[in-house]
């Protein structure tokens, strides 16, 4: 039974202030402030409204804000035809912050420690309220990873208080230490077993090795500040600590399974997932998105495609000319297994970013229907009908939190990593089966990571050691496509990456032999518009006579560099401006809202 994003219910909590009448009446078919705190079954449907919040999965019909593929499209992975993704350039006009939900849940600690204690046994009030300080934890850090400086609440605020309303940001470290106390209190109070999809210890865990990790890598590269990167870093490997040691969690499904499946109940490397049910009202459409019959804009960069490792478990500039080749029926051979689950077999007119179609989210049965048995497309894989389930929270995940943690708290004087953390986590997740249509295609396991013997990778950030670099390459491919790499790239400060100008990879997609593979292409009408790329950086332009040299990464020569973001006077690529009109609504209350640091001051 998939029950966490599927309970359907009418809960109402009224906590505006205001009178009471004579002819007021409270509702009979719902609860309000005074009736609601009654039960532990009232707190859980409280709590239960902020899955959605939090846990996106594929989002839900059309809305994709959030959900992997097509919510997170401006990153070094995606190539787009056209404009690429800006950043923000200026302070915007409208209001961008919220603290709705962070009221909510003060409201909600608040009336299990005052009006709950002789309803709730001492065991159910410590989870609850760790529920409760787990979610705020997490909305905190995404408020601070976002805008730096927020202000902190942790009571109920009225409007006769407009001191509190309207108080200034509180500095970032201290809202942390705030955040680090309520994951601290969730780990230990949180149940480990609330039933099939509610939160419960492990889930927290898993999280808070996220949360913890993020924090941990944004002060050591942003902030300089070591010490408070310690103290993260060993929470994120102590939280992950819990999943990996619990032995509940493991790496048995091969890896297009996990994105495509229509039930990821019993799937040991799901530590949470969406479930998404037709009869329930509840289907998404990301599968749509790259079901093979509709058109994108969207693929992977050059730059994305060369960071898969071979199978050897080398980088592909030192390979032969054979092994290294880019042609994608080579790449799917000698390339990490992970290549060939997320892209389509053959280059595609349909990605007209790329040329290469990201199928990570669709079935291979149903890639199968439409691309060889030639029929028609199972209506749930059109529009928002997409029935298959979401992972949300993966081992994978945890393992390779848990190991980055380890690496980077060596750095800062910490136990140094030996071989067999490389074999419980990466090697591990390079072990996951493969799908019995990748092996007929070739596909083999990728060689385990030597500690001894680290690829010697000549694009390698010099800044970044040779470890770190091949963890940071594994969650890449690991997490292509998903939700994680700009925040990865902003955690690391290394926002550069994603320069045009210092990275030329982005604006070109996959290795296209046209003449052989998409000579539909090369017509008159592209005269001018294809281009392509060879390894050594060398553009040829289609000009209606040189179809024979047109072999290379493809690039639409209409496609434009972002506009510069580094280094820009009253730019900040890496906080978020308070909106215009937020600072005016404090100006006409007689306070002052400071803008995010690096952003024009008013």
């Amino acid at each position: 039974m998939k029950i966490a994003f599927k309970i359907i219910f009418v809960f109402i909590i009224i906590v505006s202030a205001g009178c009471k009448k004579f002819l007021d009446r409270p509702p009979l078919t719902v609860d309000n402030d005074e009736t609601a705190w009654t039960s532990e079954e009232k707190v859980r449907l409280y709590a239960n409204k902020y899955y959605t919040d939090f846990f996106d999965g594929y989002g839900n019909g059309f809305t994709t804000a959030g959900a992997p593929l097509v919510g997170y499209t401006n990153s070094d992975d995606m190539v787009v035809q056209g404009n690429q993704p800006n950043f923000t350039r200026s302070v915007p006009n409208t209001g961008i912050w919220n603290y709705s939900m962070i009221r909510s849940l003060n409201i909600m600690l608040d009336r299990i420690e005052t009006r709950m204690s002789g309803i709730l046994s001492a065991s159910a009030k410590a989870h609850w309220l760790g529920i409760g300080r787990f979610f705020r934890a997490f909305r905190y850090a995404e408020l601070v990873q976002a805008y730096g400086d927020v202000p902190y609440y942790t009571r109920e605020v009225f409007d006769s208080e407009p001191d509190e309303l309207f108080k200034a940001r509180t500095p970032r470290n201290e809202v942390m230490d705030q955040v680090y106390d309520d994951m601290k209190f969730a780990l230990q109070n949180v149940r480990l077993n609330d039933g099939e999809q509610f939160v419960n210890r492990y889930i927290v865990a898993g999280f808070v090795s996220r949360l913890a990790l993020s924090e941990g890598t944004w002060q050591k590269y942003y902030y300089k500040n070591n010490e408070r990167a310690k103290k993260f870093l060993e929470l994120a490997v102590e939280a992950a600590d819990m999943d990996i040691s619990s032995g509940k969690y493991d790496i048995v499904t091969d890896y297009k399974s996990l994105f495509t499946s229509k039930d990821l109940k019993a799937n040991k490397e799901c530590i949470l997932y969406r479930g998404y049910d037709p009869a329930a009202g509840v289907t998404h459409a990301i599968a749509s998105y790259g079901n093979l019959a509709e058109s994108t804009l969207n693929g992977p960069t050059s730059d994305l495609i060369k960071s898969y490792i071979l199978t050897s478990g080398d980088v592909w500039q030192n390979a032969s000319t054979a092994t290294a080749s880019f042609n994608l029926d080579n790449l799917i051979k000698t390339r990490d297994s992970r290549f060939e689950a997320t892209f389509y077999s053959k280059p595609s007119l349909l990605n007209r970013g790329s040329f290469y179609y990201i199928t990570k989210f669709l079935p291979r049965e149903v890639e199968k229907r439409t691309q060889v048995d030639l029929l028609g497309m199972p209506p749930e894989f059109t529009g928002d009908k997409n029935e298959t389930d979401a992972p949300v929270l993966r081992y994978a995940e945890v393992l390779l939190n848990w190991l980055e943690a380890k690496a980077e708290l060596a750095t800062l004087g910490g136990t140094p990593i030996v071989q067999n953390d490389i074999d419980k986590t990466i090697n591990k997740i390079r072990l996951r089966p493969l799908a019995p249509e990748a092996v007929t295609r070739g596909v083999t396991l990728t060689a385990p990571l030597s500690l001894a013997a680290l690829p010697a990778d000549p694009g390698r950030d010099p800044q970044v050691s040779a470890l770190l670099w091949e963890i940071r390459r594994e969650r890449r491919m690991e997490f292509a496509f998903e939700i994680f790499r700009l925040a990865d790239l902003k955690r690391w400060s290394k926002l550069e990456y994603m320069d045009n100008d210092l990275n030329t990879d982005l604006i070109s997609g996959g290795w296209v032999d046209f003449p052989a593979q998409l000579p539909a292409a090369l017509t008159a009408a592209n005269i001018g518009k294809i281009a392509v790329i060879s390894t050594t950086g060398v553009e040829t332009v289609y000009n209606g006579t040189n179809a024979a040299a047109m072999k290379g990464f493809y690039k639409n020569t209409a496609n434009k560099n972002r506009l510069p973001f580094l280094n820009q006077v009253n730019i900040n690529p890496y906080l978020v401006p308070i909106g215009i009109s937020e600072i005016d609504f404090y100006a006409s209350k007689g306070y002052k809202l400071q803008q995010t640091q690096g952003w024009p001051q008013n």
